[in-house]
């Protein structure tokens, strides 16, 4: 019961607020409770009421009666409080998994100030922000992310308890724009692209790396192929043997490069890889299966590679601005409904 009660609660708020980067707030959309100190002083009144009344005490009534009008006043102040604010999402924010994503909105007041305004999503929360009435100011809130990939929170949370804190009003964004979170760099094992830049770089590479090898110790990652496995039979040390002619270039970051791994595994180590080359400032590309970036270096260069690392395999979160709930079943039936009766 409590799962179907939460759930068409759900559908209930989205139907009433659907996704918009852009959230007005009126009493279409803002609600409105009392708070456990509200409660408080409601069953306070109540008493003082009954109080009166037992006794027929002028004082104990119009001190009920004050405190009553003080408690509806609260009631429209905090409502006013949100009513015809907006609430604008102006930057989805990016990051590494695991980290806060900042997200950057803009508050605009309408014809009142908006006093005490708090915005959150989940546990996280922004301390309260005052905005003069036909003013905007930019908050950023930050959301916690947890894997790769594109981060749109189901809703962000608008609190206001001013005046008093004997009611809250609150309200909901329902973002459609959403954000990147980069895999978490992972440091890499040594390996070589497979990735050539060209077929004379690479049959000079060939030719020379056929009678030339480095060997050292073994390392956590590295292949088995390229252990020296006859050498550790006869002195039991495990080394490895580089061959340069099968390197490929070293302005490639390759996928492919560490077959032993995990597909998430082997982003975490591009995404330290990309981090690593971003900060030198040294010239690289990215190879992805199905995607290639060509060679760059520079800031932008980096950025657009960890982009890339956070999306690959991923589908963007469908953009639903303002379709009621339930439309496409509806839409469904009625399409069958008609191939139906044109069959008759």
């Amino acid at each position: 019961m409590k799962n179907l009660f939460r759930n068409r609660w759900q559908r209930w708020i989205n139907r009433r607020i659907p996704r918009s980067d852009l959230q007005s707030f009126s009493q279409k959309n803002i609600f409105i409770l009392p708070t456990g100190a509200g409660v408080v002083f409601g069953l306070l009144l109540f008493i003082m009421l009954l109080t009166g009344i037992n006794y027929q005490n002028s004082l104990i009534y119009l001190s009920t009666f004050l405190l009553g009008a003080v408690f509806v006043g609260a009631m429209h102040q905090t409502h006013r409080n949100l009513s015809g604010l907006e609430l604008t999402l102006v930057q989805p924010g990016e990051g590494f998994a695991g980290d806060d994503i900042p997200f950057r909105f803009r508050l605009r007041a309408g014809r009142d100030d908006a006093i005490a305004i708090l915005l959150s999503c989940g546990e996280s929360g922004h301390a309260l922000v005052h905005v003069h009435c036909g003013q905007a100011q930019d908050v950023s809130l930050p959301v916690h992310s947890a894997h790769r990939g594109y981060l749109r929170p189901d809703r962000i949370r608008i609190e206001t308890q001013f005046p008093f804190g004997l009611l809250k009003a609150w309200s909901w964004i329902r973002p459609v724009s959403a954000g990147v979170v980069f895999p978490r760099p992972v440091p890499a094992p040594e390996a070589f692209s497979m990735v050539e830049d060209g077929e004379e770089s690479a049959q000079a590479r060939s030719v020379d790396g056929n009678d030339h090898a480095d060997i050292r110790p073994w390392r956590e990652g590295d292949l088995s192929q390229r252990v020296l496995w006859k050498r550790f039979a006869r002195t039991g040390q495990m080394v490895v043997a580089d061959w340069e002619g099968e390197q490929g270039s070293p302005h490639w970051l390759d996928f492919n490069a560490y077959p032993g791994a995990d597909h998430e595994l082997r982003l975490s180590y591009l995404a330290f890889l990309v981090n690593e080359r971003g900060k030198s400032g040294a010239r690289f590309g990215l190879n992805l299966p199905g995607q290639i970036i060509e060679p760059d270096s520079g800031p932008a260069h980096a950025a657009r590679c960890l982009r890339v690392l956070a999306t690959w395999g991923e589908e963007r979160p469908r953009d639903a601005m303002s379709e009621p709930h339930g439309t496409r079943k509806r839409s469904s039936r009625t399409s069958s409904r008609v191939i139906t009766e044109g069959r008759v």
